[in-house]
């Protein structure tokens, strides 16, 4: 079972990174593997709406770690994001590289998820809010912890003083070991995937 964390922050070893050090932690004690995935500090594109994906199945864009997700999707178990809170909203460069992956990649139904947020002070709830809708979109399971999944502070010293936050990232970490050994065991016992119905999509205007 292999849990990937994208770390959506410019800072590789911030307060994002310290917050989703400790999901990654209480997973390896659970005998889970991960990757924390950094996705940089330089450009991101945006998605140009190209329709490129389609054809190709993986982004035209190719200078960043995107198409490498997508091309380890059939070995991902479950996906964890992680963002800084930037005008109480989730990083502008992480949500182009979402919007990326999630229109270009495939296969992301029934694999579990989970988004963190790390702030100074305000904005975690809405830019929380953000980040989960690329998941309950696709049709993926959200796994919930004691508390809405956020760290308060400015430096990752500040993070490692929120006792509350960083349970919190532990408590996650505990229920998604639990869940993706309950789909394990469930699989073992012939229990398969909802089978979805081709998806309908209805135009407000026509």
């Amino acid at each position: 079972m292999k849990v990937v964390l994208i770390n959506g922050s410019p800072n590789q070893y911030g307060c994002t990174y310290t917050a989703l050090k400790e999901i990654e932690k209480t997973l390896n004690k659970e005998l889970i593997d991960t990757e924390i995935l950094w996705i940089g500090n330089k450009p991101i594109a945006d998605c140009i709406a190209c329709g490129t994906c389609k054809k190709i199945h993986k982004c035209i864009f190719n200078n960043d770690k995107v198409n490498s997700i997508i091309e380890d999707l059939p070995n991902i178990d479950a996906i964890i994001v992680g963002s800084p809170v930037y005008y109480a909203g989730s990083s502008g460069q992480l949500c182009s590289f979402l919007d990326r992956l999630f229109y270009a990649g495939s296969g992301f139904e029934g694999k579990l998820a989970a988004s963190i947020v790390s702030c100074r002070r305000g904005g975690a709830a809405t830019s929380f809010d953000r980040l989960n809708k690329y998941f309950t979109i696709n049709s993926m399971p959200l796994v919930s912890s004691q508390y809405w999944n956020m760290v308060h502070g400015n430096t990752p010293e500040e993070v490692k003083q929120d006792i509350e936050g960083l349970q919190t990232m532990r408590t996650l970490g505990k229920n998604m070991a639990w869940l993706l050994k309950c789909i394990e065991a469930g699989k073992e016992k012939g229990i398969e995937k909802p089978k979805l119905e081709e998806k309908t999509y209805t135009n407000f205007v026509r």
